[in-house]
């Protein structure tokens, strides 16, 4: 897709997350939803520190946006050790890793985003580390070539992974802790949106005086549900909405903020009231119009959009079909009645699909 979907759960790099520093919690006691693993996660800390030992290797799956990186740097703070992040692509040879792990001290979390695109050369590396704390490297090459151990500091390896079916059986096995992560409920996305709105100084009343380099501002519960309904479960998102409609609010509403001026934020940038935007209706009236609402192949759409078939599978259709909008069948995509409705296309009755989340 030639620009980026503002409702893509993709970071948009390392502008928005110097953006979104400022809004992460730095304790575990702030982190809103995922309760079960922030259960999971507590008892872990504490049991550890006690011991006096680092943190268990641990292993966060899930859709992007969620907070896999935010629960990396509030491990670190709860632990008081330091975090030093890379990514799996940037881990191209054993000496990128080896120059990583020997920096470590004791304690330290090191975080490995997109942890299943590590190459299999670097992962027999990253084993005995994790489990031994020492790396074997090669020195001199053909019959000379021997191995050296070096040691390192005690650490914890916190992986992050879109895509947890592709890891090694393993490399899953090493973790300690390993934990999908879900998309958040409204009520969750309210309380993540109502605390950042407090740090973006966006809760101030309009008649309170402000500096004159700021703009008046002031947002009600019903702005922020407006928000978090559009938010499609990621918190990412929401707070990249959230952004948007200050900007708005305060351009061309004379920082003003109530549902109309929310609503009107939102569909300039093409965000309707489900969360869906162009490319998601694109998508699904060429079901419903050029395929009589389905059942039709995957490959066909990408052709008839002019898009690649892979970005659409990942890109779009996850959400799609979390909102019951699409089914996939053995025989091809089809649009569902919500879907229909929601776009005004007439979907024939179709046959009940067999599997919903089958292959094309």
């Amino acid at each position: 897709m030639a620009k980026q979907r503002i409702i893509s759960a993709q970071s948009d790099g390392a502008t928005e997350e110097l953006l979104n520093l400022s809004l992460r919690p730095q304790r575990l006691g702030g982190y809103v939803g995922q309760r079960q693993l922030v259960q999971k996660l507590t008892i872990a800390l504490e049991a550890v520190q006690q011991r006096g030992e680092p943190m268990e290797h641990i292993l966060l799956h899930g859709p992007p946006g969620l907070g896999k990186t935010t629960l990396a740097h509030i491990i670190a703070a709860e632990m008081n050790t330091h975090l030093v992040m890379t990514s799996g692509p940037a881990l191209t040879r054993p000496t990128d890793l080896v120059g990583a792990l020997t920096k470590l001290q004791s304690g330290d979390v090191l975080f490995i985003d997109e942890i299943h695109r590590l190459s299999p050369v670097v992962e027999e590396y990253i084993y005995p580390a994790m489990e031994d704390f020492k790396i074997s490297v090669i020195v001199d090459s053909g019959m000379h070539a021997k191995p050296i151990e070096i040691p390192i500091k005690p650490f914890c390896l916190i992986g992050a992974t879109t895509r947890a079916g592709l890891l090694s059986g393993p490399m899953r096995s090493r973790f300690g802790i390993s934990h999908h992560l879900e998309f958040y409920d409204a009520d969750d996305l309210l309380t993540i949106l109502h605390r950042n709105a407090s740090l973006l100084n966006m809760n101030r009343p309009v008649d309170k005086p402000t500096p004159p380099t700021e703009a008046p501002t002031s947002l009600s519960l019903d702005c922020l549900q407006t928000i978090a309904k559009r938010s499609r479960g990621t918190p990412r998102i929401a707070n990249r909405l959230l952004r948007r409609v200050r900007d708005y609010a305060q351009v061309r509403a004379d920082g003003a903020l109530n549902h109309n001026v929310v609503d009107r934020a939102l569909r300039l940038e093409g965000v309707d009231e489900r969360g869906l935007d162009e490319t998601d209706r694109k998508y699904l009236k060429v079901i419903g119009s050029v395929y009589d609402g389905g059942p039709v192949g995957l490959e066909a759409i990408a052709a008839t959009l002019n898009e690649d078939a892979g970005t659409l599978e990942e890109m779009v259709e996850p959400f799609l079909l979390q909102i019951g909008f699409l089914a996939r069948t053995r025989k091809g995509r089809q649009l569902t009645p919500a879907a229909g409705e929601h776009l005004g296309v007439k979907v024939p009755v179709q046959e009940q699909p067999l599997f919903q989340d089958a292959a094309p």
